[in-house]
């Protein structure tokens, strides 16, 4: 744990990130909370808003009043374009002058590095790869290798990374100077809506976006061969067609983060059936409620999850059935649910992960 030191000076911090969506939205609106009431720093976010599950308009509301922000438009993936992309994030650097450059997601171990190269900034250079891309299951073993070789030699460029999870971290070690920082939530608003919730009939659910990574077509099945159980979407996304089983609700989007929260609550189980992950917010917002977490035993996952303690990690749809099973007890869920409050508390506390954040930039910024 870093100690933070109360005289140093007010530190200027610049945060890229590419894909404001999904559970980095989360992470930034939790982020720009907490450091939005830092007395010692001053934050700016450049954000692309380019993800269907994001209302524009909303970013300014839901982001600190005190956190500068700056839209940029920003492609999914690599393109031509993003030569302009790189030049333009030159400019607001040269322009910010910040002590810290903090870029988000893969794509930006690429174009973050070289403006930040291109840009001569004297800044202290953090990345956090929110799931490298060479994890995922919707590319080719080429693409994954490419992948791969761009993280390594990428990270030659400088640069801490700080992982958002334990294997992450593991990953992260083999490519060079690396911080484990975990993702968090800020549970004390999370369980605000907690309340209790009879169910007339079981209800398992999931929170996100419909797409490939979390995996609709496996979610689909598994609410097909359990008929006696309701299922519940809580989002939408460009995959909602693989949802055909006549026991899955799909919700659509909420216009408020908290709407979903509160849906969330209404499960009794929480089920992830993700292809890959970085650390998934919906997991701990699922535990900061109490409910026990069945899921896929991936990398993210796997660091959220305590098998057999706070719920249970899978490989087939036959062993999942068989923890199920043993779930229809509610004095079992309970139990796990509890257990999960316990450690998202201890691990995954935001107020607790962004004070280590903050007193790891003054630690590398008055080191070096």
């Amino acid at each position: 744990m870093f100690e933070y030191n109360l005289n140093m000076k007010k530190l200027e911090i610049l945060h890229i990130v590419e894909a404001l969506g999904g559970g980095v939205y989360s992470y930034f609106i939790d982020l720009s909370n907490y450091f939005g009431q830092s007395t010692t720093s001053k934050t700016t976010v450049i954000y692309s808003d380019k993800r269907p599950e994001i209302i524009p308009e909303k970013v300014k509301l839901d982001f600190h009043s005190n956190i500068n922000l700056i839209k940029m438009e920003m492609k999914k993936g690599i393109s031509f374009s993003d030569l302009f992309i790189i030049f333009k994030l030159v400019g607001y650097i040269k322009k910010i002058k910040p002590d810290i450059i903090h870029i988000h997601s893969s794509k930006m171990t690429v174009i973050g590095r070289l403006a930040y190269i291109l840009s001569f900034s004297k800044a202290n250079l953090y990345y956090t790869p929110h799931g490298y891309a060479f994890l995922k299951k919707d590319i080719s073993k080429k693409e994954s290798k490419i992948y791969f070789l761009v993280e390594k030699y990428f990270s030659k460029l400088g640069g801490v990374t700080i992982a958002c999870g334990d294997t992450e971290y593991e990953y992260s070690k083999k490519f060079g100077k690396s911080d484990l920082i975990r993702n968090g939530i800020n549970i004390n608003e999370t369980e605000k809506h907690f309340h209790f919730k009879q169910n007339p009939i079981l209800t398992i659910g999931i929170l996100g976006r419909i797409t490939y990574a979390r995996n609709p077509k496996l979610f689909n099945l598994i609410a097909e061969k359990n008929p006696d159980i309701q299922f519940i979407w809580i989002g939408d996304g460009e995959l909602r067609s693989i949802i055909s089983a006549p026991n899955i609700k799909v919700t659509g989007w909420f216009m408020n983060r908290e709407d979903g929260i509160k849906k969330l609550n209404d499960i009794d189980i929480y089920l992830q059936s993700s292809l890959w992950e970085g650390l998934p917010i919906a997991i701990l917002e699922a535990m900061a409620l109490k409910k026990p977490v069945v899921a896929t035993n991936i990398i993210g996952n796997k660091d959220v999850v305590e098998h057999g303690e706070t719920g249970y990690l899978f490989d087939s749809i036959e062993q999942l059935n068989l923890y199920i099973k043993q779930l229809k007890d509610k004095t079992h869920r309970d139990k796990l649910g509890v257990n999960g409050y316990h450690r998202v508390q201890e691990l995954f506390n935001s107020e607790k992960n962004f004070s280590s954040l903050h007193a790891l930039y003054e630690h590398y910024y008055n080191k070096y």
